[in-house]
Order: C-alpha cells, then sequence, then structure tokens
C-alpha cells in the first residue's frame, strides 16, 4: 500500500496547539507542600516537569517552532526552573532525601544540556555514582538505558555498557510482534527515545533495529489508532519520525489530529475526560506533551524531505 506523508502544516499545528495548552495551564505543573511530603509522592510529581523541559528542548534543536512558539518554550523553560525547581533546590533537596534515586540525574540532565546548572547537585550525585550501589541499582532495561542516556547527556561517565543495555531491552532482543500489550509498547517507544536522546540521533537506531521496527511500527500504530488509545499512537508517530526513512503517514496523522481538542490539549484515548481543571489536567498532560513532541520530530522530517 503506498503511503502519502502529512503536509508539514498537519504536523506543525498539532505541535502549536499542544505547546498553547501546556503555557495556559502551567501553574499546574506546580509543586504542593504536599508533594513535598515524602520523597515517593515528589519524584511522581517531578515526572511531568522533567517531560516539559524535554519537550522545550527538542522544539529549540529541531529548529521548526516559529517566533511564538520559540517565546513560548523559552518562557516554559525558565518557569519550570525557576518556580518550579527553585533553580534546581528542589531537585538538590531529594538528592540529599533519596541519594540513590536516578531521578534528580534524569530531570537535570535535559536543564544540564540547555546551560543551566546547579554545582551542589551535581556533586551530591557524583558522590553516589561512585558507589557500587549505583551500579547495583535493579531496573529493568529500557529504564537502566534512560539512566545511560541522561549520563551521557551530562558528560559523565557511564555506569553501565550503552549497547550491552540495548540489547537486554525488549527491542533489542527483536522478539514476534505483538498487538496489544501496552506496558511493552511504552518499553519500544522509550527504548527508542533513549537510545536516540529524544530524537537527536536517529542514526543511534542499530540497523537491525530500525529494520524490526520499520516492518511492524505500521501494524502497531493501526493497531493503537483502531482502540483510539492517542497517548500511545504519539510516541508510536515519534518512533517513526526516528527512522532512517519515516512514513509521516498521512492517514494516521490525520486521525491524530482529529482526536486532539480544542483547547489543545490531547486525550489518552477516546474522547477527553470530564472534572475539574486540575484534575483534567492529570489525565491529560502527558498526552499533550507527546503531541508537542511527535509534532516537533515529524515537522523537523517532512521539512527535511527524508521521507519514505
Amino acid at each position: 500500500m503506498t503511503v502519502t506523508a502529512a503536509p508539514p502544516a498537519l504536523l506543525h499545528g498539532v505541535g502549536d496547539r499542544a505547546l498553547t495548552w501546556l503555557d495556559e495551564h502551567r501553574e499546574h505543573f506546580r509543586l504542593t507542600p504536599e508533594d513535598h511530603a515524602t520523597g515517593g509522592a515528589l519524584i511522581e510529581r517531578l515526572k511531568p516537569i522533567g517531560e516539559l523541559v524535554i519537550n522545550m528542548q527538542v522544539l529549540f534543536r529541531e529548529g521548526v517552532a516559529g517566533s511564538r512558539q520559540h517565546a513560548r518554550a523559552g518562557q516554559l523553560l525558565d518557569f519550570a526552573w525557576r518556580e518550579l525547581l527553585d533553580g534546581g533546590n528542589v531537585l538538590a533537596a531529594l538528592q540529599h532525601d533519596e541519594p540513590l534515586s536516578p531521578v534528580p540525574l534524569e530531570v537535570y540532565a535535559a536543564f544540564h544540556e540547555l546551560g543551566y546548572r546547579h554545582p551542589g547537585l551535581e556533586s551530591a550525585m557524583e558522590i553516589c555514582r561512585r558507589t557500587t550501589t549505583w551500579t547495583a541499582l535493579e531496573m529493568v532495561p529500557n529504564r537502566r538505558l534512560g539512566v545511560l542516556n541522561a549520563e551521557r547527556k551530562m558528560g559523565l561517565t557511564p555506569s553501565a555498557d550503552f549497547d550491552l543495555a540495548v540489547e537486554r531491552t525488549w527491542l533489542g532482543r527483536r522478539p514476534e510482534p505483538w498487538a496489544v500489550q501496552l506496558h511493552i509498547a511504552y518499553d519500544v517507544t522509550h527504548t527508542v527515545f533513549h537510545l536516540t536522546n529524544w530524537g537527536e540521533a536517529p542514526e543511534r537506531i542499530p540497523p537491525a533495529i530500525a529494520s524490526y521496527l520499520a516492518l511492524y511500527l505500521p501494524a502497531w500504530m493501526d493497531g493503537w489508532a483502531d482502540l483510539e488509545h492517542w497517548d500511545l499512537l504519539g510516541e508510536l508517530l515519534v518512533v517513526d519520525a526516528c527512522l532512517p526513512r519515516p512514513s509521516l503517514d498521512a492517514r494516521m496523522w490525520e486521525r491524530y489530529a482529529a482526536a486532539q481538542s480544542d483547547s489543545g490539549a490531547m486525550p489518552v484515548q477516546r474522547g477527553m475526560p470530564d472534572g475539574d481543571e486540575a484534575e483534567v489536567f492529570d489525565v491529560v498532560h502527558h498526552p499533550t506533551l507527546v503531541a508537542a513532541f511527535a509534532s516537533a520530530m515529524a515537522t523537523s522530517r517532512a521539512l527535511s524531505a527524508d521521507v519514505a
């Protein structure tokens, strides 16, 4: 079947609407006193902030943001660093309370790539990384890959072999194809994200894995689109954009764009949930961040004309 690539205007529009919604709802990223009560609660609330900064980094890196988007992204970054994280002090405090948690490293690494610095946090992380306990931490393979990528982003000596970590992932083993196993699907997408540093270096995908993805990805996207699971479909669209010859399938992108709400938020599955603003934000902030990510990557590839 011949696949027609989506036009750049369609791809860009999804991200522009998503970024507008994220900017208008930025206050819901703010940490509360209850979030600081326990390390576990704080870690959960830091994840959206880490995802936010990665998205803004991708927008800057790919160079597809217009002047309005670029200004919004810069303002969101400063807001995240200065107000949400108190100039990195929130991460430093978590590092002190949970010294073996990799979360401060992973969140800080994205800021570090963009020029933000907290010397005290860096010193505390390095002390923990020198211990054998750090390398002995048990993690699922794609999670280990994420930690190694964070170390690579900061120019640190890796705590394990990166290529071996890739081989140990589900995707690295290239097993028989699957259809609707949700957790495996997210393992696949995040393996690609960490392997390519969130789409920065698609050439890091080993040829055997790239061929495997090119063969099965269209069927996976069809399956999740039929289930109207927009969060996962968005992540799979990012994976498509990371392939040597992405499809940027117009049919798939049209379905994805049609699922986006008028406000710019993207539902997780089927339609937008009901509830007060804060509750809705907690549910849809992730798929909306994914929409911004997918849009930036796909628009960049479309403009480069490196499309199958």
